[in-house]
């Protein structure tokens, strides 16, 4: 595991990169350029803050979110994988595991046009395999500038072919969920949690009026989170997937999750990128697959 001294040597770039560390013993990668300010928790790849200039944050994060070791980070961009959703015993976390380990910083550089790259990496290992008992390596490649472009990028490095689902979790930051409309998936099938039964959404727009974790599917289009109050609209493009997942508790459900206030539910929106159902990725060794979020405000 890198250490904070290993990792200001090798990776800090003056006045643009730089790490600290939390009370919890968690490190962070900061970024600092012309075009936006960004933080990312190496535990997890957690992309955790992105304001671009001239703007609030893009990113929600909880107030009441765990920062430690074998609890996930609520909020932000979670990475899940090798498993979107629940798991299928006691020692399968809920979204993978991925998001509960210490990343490794790759590379770190300052791009020609004032953007700022970051590749983080984590790959197998036994401990890994008691869970999963396949070999792989994971990237999140990462650039910062006018938008936030986040790749999770995955390799089969075994010698037999797997098969995975992941997701990149967003959580928007709005001024109430009552001002949101999104745009991007009228005429659009879906389902409601994992069950079977298939919808189509008939209205222009969603408006969250109720709880909501629909999986959009074969659907690779650009959605628009639009914010009546902030006046701001969140774009959300994609590659690689052909799921789009929204989720908002509500009032009831999110009373039930400890690590969100009881009114959490109305300054968020999760408009995800995924890969799941018939969207699950099959790779042959040596092979790798690639899910992009890019993440602007207009």
């Amino acid at each position: 595991m890198q250490n904070i001294d290993e990792l200001d040597e090798k990776f800090s770039i003056e006045g643009e990169v730089g790490f600290h560390e939390s009370e919890e013993g968690l490190i962070f990668l900061t970024v600092s350029n012309k075009y936006a300010d960004a933080e990312i928790c190496l535990y997890g790849a957690h992309i955790t803050g992105f304001r671009p200039s001239k703007t609030t944050d893009v990113l929600w994060m909880s107030p009441d979110s765990y920062f430690e070791v074998g609890k996930p980070i609520r909020g932000g961009i979670p990475v899940c994988f090798p498993w979107f959703g629940p798991g299928d015993g006691p020692d399968k976390p809920q979204h993978g595991f991925v998001r509960l380990m210490v990343w490794d910083v790759a590379e770190v550089s300052a791009l020609p046009g004032g953007e700022t790259f970051v590749r983080l990496q984590f790959c197998s290992s036994p401990e890994t395999k008691a869970i999963w008992p396949h070999d792989f390596c994971a990237e999140m490649i990462i650039c910062i500038g006018l938008k936030l472009n986040a790749t999770l990028k995955i390799t089969n490095t075994s010698g037999e072919p797997f098969t995975y689902t992941s997701a990149l979790h967003s959580y928007f930051d709005v001024s109430d969920i009552s001002n949101v409309a999104i745009d991007g998936l009228a005429g659009t099938s879906y389902r409601i949690h994992f069950a079977p039964e298939v919808y189509k959404q008939e209205t222009p727009m969603l408006e969250i009026v109720q709880p909501e974790t629909r999986f959009y599917f074969n659907t690779e289009a650009t959605c628009t989170i639009e914010d009546a109050a902030y006046l701001r609209k969140i774009v959300v493009e994609k590659s690689g997937s052909k799921v789009t997942a929204v989720w908002n508790p509500w009032e009831e459900n999110c009373a039930k999750i400890d690590d969100i206030p009881d009114d959490g539910y109305r300054e968020f929106v999760c408009v995800e990128t995924v890969n799941t159902f018939d969207d699950a990725i099959h790779l042959a060794p040596g092979q790798s697959h690639e899910t992009t979020a890019i993440i602007g405000v207009e």
